[in-house]
């Protein structure tokens, strides 16, 4: 009788747990970004869920990729500042991409960058139209994107909680209370690996010191943005209570590619959302790889935002070097910008638009030349393919350490790229077998995770969803002022009490020593 009434009990609670949530995506940046939301956005569909991604178009434009890659699944919605706005804004952006195979990659740039982006917030949240539709639609959960703070200030503005999806690794986002001792986890943009020498930790603690000062020049571009737009009551004290504020972190990482580190219970890892068994490739691609013979080919890709390399020199060197390897080269860049006066080899193949996943997946693939995206090192990793890393701007130079600590591959910074440099480094990589069986044993335990990540992420939501958020998840640290959590409160205190009786007795003794002089004297 007992198990009738428990069986009875489960197929009551059971429509509960599956009922359809609206759920609301949110991708304002384009590139890598897009391509984890879209696929973010098919899974929860395919899981049941009403989902809308609310889409930023030419934010910067991908080149010979087209949006809605999954039209039949999950609705978008999408925004735009204008084509006179789109034009300024990506021929900014390729004077960046120029700027950073110069090796010109600094902290102002990236300010520049969120000044941008803090003024195409202003615009979103200004229309009424779109926050009105928005708004009435009443979701029951926003995932954003971690990465860019207005994703934050317009959850806030719609009044729906929200899961924070950062698309890189644990060190990128830096107000979320992670236990991060400085002595083995490496600090945003320190380009440390966790094996650090003394020097290396002190470098470690200074830009862990820097970091609050990094995070508040952020928030300077968006909070005039964000007074704006909410309500007097509303408007956050500074994106560390934004980032506080949601319900689950989740980050597009992974233990095989990350270093291990204390995680809290609102963290979730993710990492491999684009890795997936190679499909296979058109007729085309496939008769051009058995044409490569035994000596398979090599991928080359520098990013999704970047579609040409502009620098004269740094072209010229990298195509000499490509066509001194034996091996065929398969590189996206847009062939309609590839310069008049340059040759390309008889082994090398330009496409705008490459199916990396398929491409890395195939037999014959023995190498992957990358900027160092985070998405790209997991494909490869996935795969089982080494890299040779030339990381241009952000994250990638802290992903390239990992790649290289991890034993999965090389780097090259871009200014010290050569010919000769280039294929001997690439000849290295292809011929020492422990790169290809350090990413074999990467693969093995990145791939023999109980529960792939598309569907981990979607059960922590669901958890989320059910549970009626995740405060249960958050620790009181959170909520503690930044002397509390460093128990400098404390020290104070026992400062006060351990050195105040030497202080009185020092004072005391003092004035002692003072009256025995001045009987002297007299």
């Amino acid at each position: 009788m007992v198990v009738i009434l428990l069986e009875f009990s489960l197929l009551l609670s059971f429509p509960v747990l599956v009922q359809s949530a609206k759920i609301l995506t949110v991708c304002l940046i384009g590139g890598s970004h897009y391509l984890l939301f879209d696929e973010i956005s098919h899974n929860f569909h395919q899981h049941g869920h009403n989902v809308r991604m609310l889409l930023q178009l030419g934010n910067p434009v991908i080149t010979g990729f087209s949006y809605g890659s999954h039209a039949d699944s999950y609705q978008t919605s999408t925004w735009s500042l204008g084509d006179s706005y789109i034009k300024q804004y990506n021929g900014w952006f390729l004077e960046q991409q120029t700027q950073f195979l110069l090796g010109r990659d600094n902290f102002r740039n990236f300010l520049n960058f969120m000044g941008h982006l803090s003024y195409q917030c202003d615009k979103l949240l200004g229309d009424e139209e779109m926050m009105g539709f928005l708004q009435r639609e009443q979701y029951h959960m926003a995932i954003i994107d971690a990465f860019n703070p207005c994703s934050f200030i317009l959850a806030r503005k719609l009044g729906v909680r929200y899961v924070a999806f950062f698309p890189g690794t644990l060190n990128g986002p830096l107000s979320i209370a992670l236990p991060s001792p400085v002595s083995y986890v490496p600090v945003f943009g320190s380009q440390l690996s966790d094996h650090m020498n003394l020097w290396d930790r002190a470098k470690n603690l200074l830009f862990s010191l820097m970091a609050p000062i990094g995070l508040e020049l952020v928030w300077s571009q968006f909070k005039e943005v964000a007074e704006l737009h909410l309500s007097p009551h509303s408007p956050p004290g500074g994106l560390e209570e934004l980032h506080q504020d949601a319900e689950l972190w989740a980050f597009n990482t992974d233990f095989s590619l990350e270093f291990p580190q204390p995680l809290m219970p609102y963290t979730v890892l993710v990492g491999g959302l684009l890795s997936k068994p190679a499909k296979p490739l058109q007729q085309d691609l496939e008769s051009w790889i058995s044409g490569c013979g035994e000596a398979g080919f090599i991928v080359v890709t520098l990013g999704s935002m970047v579609s040409t390399v502009s620098v004269d020199h740094l072209l010229l060197e990298l195509t000499a070097g490509f066509s001194k390897v034996p091996q065929c080269v398969i590189w996206r860049y847009d062939p309609q910008q590839w310069p008049s006066n340059l040759d390309t080899p008889p082994n090398l193949k330009l496409l705008s638009w490459l199916p990396l996943n398929d491409l890395l997946g195939h037999s014959k693939a023995c190498l992957f030349v990358t900027h160092g995206g985070q998405n790209s090192l997991l494909q490869a990793l996935y795969h089982a393919v080494p890299v040779l890393g030339i990381p241009l701007f952000g994250d990638q130079f802290d992903n390239v350490v990992r790649a290289e600590a991890k034993g999965l591959g090389m780097t090259i910074r871009p200014t010290d790229i050569t010919r000769e440099r280039l294929t001997s480094t690439i000849q290295i990589l292809i011929q020492d077998n422990r790169f290809k069986s350090a990413a074999m044993s990467l693969s093995r335990i990145h791939q023999s995770h109980p529960v792939p990540p598309g569907l981990r992420l979607i059960q922590w939501v669901e958890h989320i969803l059910h549970s009626g958020g995740g405060a249960h998840l958050r620790p009181i640290s959170l909520l503690q002022p930044w002397y509390q959590r460093w128990l400098l409160d404390v020290m104070l205190v026992s400062s006060l009490v351990l050195l105040g009786p030497l202080v009185l007795y020092w004072a005391l003794f003092r004035r002692r020593v003072g009256r025995r002089k001045d009987k002297k004297i007299q």
